[in-house]
């Protein structure tokens, strides 16, 4: 073989990794952010991907993923959400309301798709629900402010006789300052007491059961922010320690051993996030995208615990629930 020969042959496979180097880095690439552990968010990134696999992306050929995970210390976010939005992904997916304050906050050109408790409007993150503006949108998981007076209803209705009821909240959550904020309309609705107990770490449970217990609280309603979502567990089993059956908002709450949960589902919304990825993806923009509402509901009742805690629940209340854990 001739020297020149030798040395075209030899470029043309010195330049075979920087071509599929290109290729990679041409490929669009989402970031995701999530408040929890990968591990307890895995159903939730399935959802994704499956929901990214329906519209025709294959992960490594034609769409890729960035992840950061803050397992479940919320104060990590806004580090977390500042790497994500230097990597200068197409879009960011943040499931949480803390994240996707942390994501605006770190990235007012990326696209962000979000699953907020709290109504968008009212954390700045849009304009309106029709036309948002800016570069945020995804869905109020939500869907209105009803939703912490019907889960008070609902365990009163589960456990008849209940008056008065604690409250676990963390007040550095917008999502949560907006709850405190909406109760006492909705305990007078029920005629019942709330007991508003802040917690603001694991370390401060301990000391929120025994106020509970000092309170003479029948009861719990659990805000379903990122941290106490990541330690429903604990919560659940403390709960049951003190005989005191729990509501809280999504399934994977009563899954774990609370007693009731009552809210959208978290991988639906997950599957659906593939849909405003693919718009942007296709050139629309964040701002344009209508932020859509949570219009269906499942309540689950895990029947175990209330047999742990000594509770016959209605069978009237049973036939009302969308899943029934035995």
């Amino acid at each position: 073989m001739r020297r020149r020969e030798f040395l075209g042959v030899l470029g043309a496979a010195a330049a075979w990794p920087l071509a599929a180097w290109a290729q990679r880095t041409a490929m669009p690439v989402i970031g995701v952010l999530s408040p929890l552990s990968a591990e307890m968010a895995a159903r939730n990134i399935e959802a994704l991907r499956q929901g990214l696999r329906d519209l025709g992306y294959v992960e490594g050929r034609n769409v890729g993923f960035e992840f950061r995970y803050a397992e479940g210390n919320l104060e990590r976010l806004p580090a977390l959400a500042a790497e994500l939005a230097a990597l200068q992904p197409a879009v960011i997916v943040a499931g949480s309301a803390p994240g996707a304050l942390a994501a605006r906050n770190a990235t007012r050109t990326i696209p962000i798709v979000i699953a907020s408790v709290q109504d968008p409007m009212a954390l700045g993150l849009a304009v309106s629900m029709a036309r948002p503006g800016g570069n945020v949108t995804g869905f109020w998981a939500e869907g209105d402010d009803s939703l912490i007076g019907k889960r008070l209803e609902l365990l009163k209705d589960a456990v008849p006789g209940t008056s008065r009821l604690g409250v676990f909240v963390d007040p550095s959550d917008a999502s949560d300052v907006s709850t405190v904020k909406a109760l006492p309309a909705a305990a007078r609705a029920l005629s019942l007491e709330l007991r508003v107990i802040e917690v603001r770490s694991a370390d401060e449970f301990e000391a929120a059961f025994a106020i509970a217990a000092r309170e003479g609280v029948q009861g719990l309603y659990v805000s379903q922010n990122p941290f106490f979502f990541a330690r429903r567990a604990q919560i659940a089993a403390m709960a049951l320690r003190a005989r005191l059956p729990a509501v809280d908002g999504y399934r994977e709450f009563a899954v774990a051993g609370g007693l009731i949960s009552y809210a959208t589902s978290l991988p639906d919304f997950y599957r659906r996030f593939g849909g405003f990825v693919d718009k942007i993806l296709k050139g629309a923009n964040a701002g344009d995208l209508p932020i859509e509402r949570a219009t269906k509901f499942e309540l689950i009742v895990n029947l175990k615990t209330a047999k742990a805690l000594g509770l016959t629940v209605p069978e009237s209340f049973l036939l009302r629930a969308d899943e029934v854990i035995e």
